[in-house]
């Protein structure tokens, strides 16, 4: 049986960990044209094959509400970010493609939002950095 007082203390560390790194990481956002919710999205899309995803799947990766993103995403076809159209495979969905200008505003800033988290988890080794997403993943039950 999980030690009760470990389990706790190990949660507030990862709790305030993930606090204070994403604090930090964060400020990228600050003086920038995308959110990072935004960010969020282009990520998603531009790691699918032809810079689309289905909007469902874009919902699935965000830490925000189905209609937040919703809204989130409708904002982001008005400033040219994405394009939304019908799913082909499924009639009440639909179908998110980076645009160049979204792709390209992405591409800026995930060099330099890259190198920050680089630079921040640098204070882990690389076997360490292995056993943490190892560890993240088999809490997220993944």
């Amino acid at each position: 049986m999980t030690d009760r007082r470990l389990a706790i203390a190990a949660w507030e560390s990862l709790f305030r960990a993930q606090h204070e790194v994403l604090a930090e990481i964060s400020r990228d956002f600050e003086d920038d044209d995308l959110s990072s919710a935004e960010y969020d999205v282009l990520l998603t899309v531009t790691r699918c094959e032809g810079h689309t995803a289905r909007l469902r799947d874009v919902t699935a990766n965000m830490l925000i509400s189905q209609p937040s993103v919703s809204r989130l995403v409708d904002r982001m076809v008005a400033r040219g970010l994405v394009a939304k159209c019908p799913d082909p495979n499924d009639g009440r969905g639909a179908v998110l493609r980076a645009t160049e200008q979204g792709a390209a505003m992405f591409r800026r800033l995930a060099t330099t939002h890259g190198r920050t988290i680089a630079e921040r988890m640098s204070v882990l080794t690389d076997d360490e950095l292995a056993e943490l997403e190892r560890l993240t993943a088999r809490l997220r039950g993944v």
